[in-house]
């Protein structure tokens, strides 16, 4: 283990003989440390931070800031002169209880500008770190061919062939590189992919053609072993289709994703308008998919008027229950199912909308292995790479602010061991 050391100099302890006992020293002082294991490493890598070499007793602040964000908690050393935040809870600040990433989910946003990453304690130094995106020998190459829109990531070539994952992410569009690029340091070859809001595909979320995706499993396949698939929302959702639909993809992780097709996202200038619009989210041989319809109640349509958060999951009904030419016919799908929902997801009911695939695999006693993991406390936003900010309780829509659900902290937990169940399961079923 390589310790990145920083550190001042304290007015030293001295004991009976005379001598300076039990903390680092150096010309006759104590020196007080901030020891950072490691100062580099990918974003979805812990970082160990303790402080040595002060006072039993003596207060300190630690703060971490990244120019747009910060947080900042408050210990006082052990007997030992130490305080460690894999071991010791602040006695105040921005999170609560023994938490070693604690600072990193707990970054409030500042208003000012986006800056370096800054580790620091007043009196004894700062240290600047460095969260990487794209890990170090993950290479990254755009790909624009046979109407495919995305970007492929793999580890440098080490000789062997790597199994392959698509990530797909959900009702916001765009391409999710940062989960894909992360992903493939752990051995994989991902692809993520854009299916609509990019150019040269579909502008909204409407009759989007599963056949899009047997050409990226193709491509993928071309470049990789066994594939699989990844998705959050309402790419948890294509996730369960696609593996419905193409037997060559071996495992599926849907996070807050759902066994029913729901609705499409239609165009429009507001939130009332994009849920008006009557169609299919997607089409197979050119035909729509039978969906689960929104209901736009009282309430939903009242907060989007007052201008209040908008728990989205009021748009989604099932106490009359769900339409069976609705359901993913995930029974079909020739291999594992990680099915990951929250307690609290106001961004739709995925916990009861995954119940669906759960209960159909288990009805079909499906071969392969299948999982139904729930955060009971843990709102909508748990997919993706883990020790980034949960602080954001809410988060913007189409002239609306939705409420994602959940604590911050649950939240944070939830989505770092959902990660780290992905990836696992991911090595499992395909191989690595």
């Amino acid at each position: 283990m390589t310790w990145t050391r920083w550190s001042t100099h304290w007015p030293p302890q001295t004991g009976q003989n005379g001598s300076q006992a039990g903390n680092p020293t150096w010309e006759g002082r104590v020196v007080a440390e901030i020891l950072v294991n490691p100062q580099s490493a990918p974003l979805d890598h812990p970082v160990d931070v303790l402080v040595v070499g002060l006072k039993p007793g003596q207060p300190i602040t630690v703060q971490l800031s990244t120019g747009d964000r910060s947080s900042h908690a408050e210990f006082e050393a052990d007997d030992r002169g130490v305080v460690d935040l894999t071991r010791h809870a602040p006695l105040d600040g921005s999170y609560r209880g023994v938490d070693p990433m604690g600072l990193f989910w707990s970054l409030e946003r500042t208003g000012g500008k986006a800056g370096p990453t800054v580790l620091s304690v007043a009196g004894v130094g700062d240290r600047v770190l460095e969260r990487q995106s794209v890990p170090e020998g993950v290479v990254r190459l755009e790909v624009r061919e046979n109407g495919l829109v995305g970007t492929l990531f793999a580890p440098e070539d080490d000789g062997g062939e790597l199994p392959g994952v698509i990530v797909l992410g959900g009702s916001e569009g765009g391409i999710h590189e940062t989960d894909a690029a992360l992903l493939a340091a752990h051995g994989f070859v991902t692809l993520a992919l854009g299916y609509f809001g990019l150019e040269g595909l579909p502008e909204n979320l409407v009759d989007v053609p599963l056949e899009y995706f047997g050409t990226a499993i193709d491509f993928l396949s071309g470049h990789a072993g066994e594939i699989g698939v990844v998705g959050g929302s309402r790419g948890g959702e294509l996730a369960l289709l696609i593996g419905a639909t193409f037997p060559q993809v071996s495992a599926i992780v849907s996070v807050v994703g759902s066994g029913v097709v729901t609705q499409a996202i239609g165009p429009g200038g507001n939130l009332l308008q994009k849920l008006s619009y009557e169609a299919a989210s997607w089409t197979l041989k050119g035909e729509p998919l039978p969906y689960l319809p929104y209901e736009i109640g009282d309430e939903l349509r009242s907060r989007i008027v007052n201008g209040e958060p908008v728990p989205l999951r009021l748009a989604f009904s099932t106490e009359d229950g769900i339409p069976e030419d609705t359901e993913i016919v995930v029974e079909r799908i020739v291999g594992g199912v990680l099915l990951i929902s929250s307690g609290q997801d106001d961004g739709w009911p995925s916990t009861e909308l995954s119940d669906v695939a759960m209960r159909r695999l288990k009805n079909h006693e499906h071969p392969f292995p299948h999982e139904h993991v729930v955060y009971p406390e843990a709102g909508h936003l748990i997919a993706g790479p883990p020790h980034r900010p949960a602080t954001d309780v809410t988060y913007p829509g189409p002239g609306v602010t939705f409420s994602g659900g959940g604590s911050p902290q649950a939240t944070a937990h939830a989505r770092a061991d959902a990660w780290k169940r992905t990836v696992e399961f991911l090595r499992e079923q395909l191989g690595t």
